[in-house]
């Protein structure tokens, strides 16, 4: 059932270093990405099928697509380390464990797109992490695997630099993103109205997930069909699944797409603790539509699948929720932070979010009426589709779907009051 490719190195001792990581694959696919054009590399991977793993599952190869023939301007590749959605957890296992095979990647992904500087932009409480992957740049940069060569041997400028963000979730999203590394306010931009690359100080850049990029020197050495003869027609390959909750076995774990949440909760995780049983999970990080246990029966771990049930695949972060929680304080829970973490650009989200999180503090104060759960859901619609960014779209699915499946729960509260 667990598949590794990206976390090939995870448990060998020491896998971080240099020496270690060279005697176990790092870099191997350096000498054949140099035998092969750049738009070979993207011709790879766009056959491979890899997705993005930063929580939208777009095409990879397509996305690198979009960035203009090259002519005098620079172009970048930028490196999204922000990982701040609450239930995810899987990039910092490649920042810790190995920061290496990041590093190879960034160098095929940089080679296929024409880029010969890279920003990596990193969490900002990620204090540990940061100085691991700094402390791997430096060794590269040493060894000269980067730099004025590649490799000390290939003519291509690579360079890296790691850009520590200021702590705002936001900032995850790709274009507040290269804001903040503009040094500007970690606000979204208008999306363009066709497809086109992103832009870093008006020169074209791309930018992918983490583990995105890390997924690419398996491609390259080893061609497209390594990674499709995983996972599903659509949605082929690996993923790093994230479980957290009261599960016997919680933890980061590479797996194909297309496995049935059930056995991996089972068979991985194994099993609820203490005999609980199970009552939802949030699929994909906080800002996926919840599912109830019967839903959680008939999901499979792929994004066209979690589709057909009314949620999305997100990061692959599954926060596992037992029965005798409340459903009304887990949307508290999840309403306070997103309603910290609105950058208050567009009125709906910073307007719905607080709006939000004023009635269900008030529901849980034995407050409430049926009204409130109306007025929320109407809420949620005024969020939807009419913002910059996902931001509000995320809150509004997340929260609708708590409202909707569980409004019994909230009913409880409006019994209080009542008797």
């Amino acid at each position: 059932m667990i598949v590794k490719i990206v976390s090939k190195n995870f448990d060998i001792p020491d896998s971080h270093k240099l020496d270690v990581a060279l005697k176990n694959g790092r870099y191997e696919s350096i000498d054949k990405l140099f035998s092969m054009t750049p738009e070979d590399v993207t011709e790879e991977v766009c056959k491979s099928g890899l997705r993005g793993k930063g929580g939208g599952g777009a095409a990879c190869g397509p996305k690198w697509k979009l960035m203009p023939p090259v002519d005098e301007r620079p172009r970048y590749l930028i490196a999204n380390g922000d990982e701040s959605e609450p239930g995810t957890f899987k990039d910092r296992q490649i920042f810790e464990y190995d920061p290496h095979l990041l590093i190879e990647g960034i160098i095929c992904s940089s080679y296929a797109i024409g880029a010969h500087d890279c920003f990596i932009y990193i969490r900002g409480e990620y204090k540990f992490f940061i100085d691991r992957l700094n402390a791997a740049i430096e060794e590269a940069y040493e060894a000269g695997i980067i730099g004025d060569k590649i490799m000390n041997k290939y003519d291509y400028r690579m360079n890296i630099t790691v850009h520590r963000g200021g702590g705002a979730y936001i900032c995850g999203e790709k274009s507040a993103l290269i804001e903040s590394i503009e040094g500007k306010r970690g606000h979204p931009r208008l999306k363009p109205h066709g497809k086109e690359c992103e832009w870093f100080f008006g020169d074209p850049a791309t930018v992918n997930n983490v583990e995105t990029i890390a997924s690419v020197p398996n491609i390259v050495l080893n061609g497209y069909e390594s990674y499709t003869k995983y996972g599903t027609e659509k949605a082929p390959g690996t993923m790093l699944f994230a479980m957290s909750g009261p599960v016997n076995n919680p933890g980061v774990y590479e797996l194909a797409y297309g496995n049935k949440m059930t056995d991996v909760i089972e068979k991985i995780g194994g099993g609820m603790k203490n005999g609980l049983k199970l009552k939802a999970v949030i699929p994909g990080g906080a800002s996926c539509p919840i599912l109830t246990a019967e839903e959680v029966e008939k999901a499979y771990l792929d994004y066209e699948s979690m589709w057909d049930i009314g949620s999305t695949l997100g990061t692959g972060g599954m926060m596992i929720i037992p029965e005798g929680v409340s459903m009304v304080e887990v949307a508290k829970n999840l309403i306070e932070f997103y309603h910290h973490e609105s950058c208050g650009q567009c009125t709906p989200c910073r307007e719905g979010c607080g709006w939000i999180d004023t009635i269900i503090h008030k529901i849980l104060e034995g407050k409430g009426s049926s009204e409130d759960l109306n007025t929320i859901l109407d809420v949620c619609g005024t969020m939807n589709g009419k913002t910059v960014c996902v931001f509000a779209p995320a809150v509004k699915d997340i929260i609708q779907s708590i409202v909707e499946k569980y409004a019994h729960e909230f009913e409880t509260y409006f019994k209080k009051e009542n008797k």
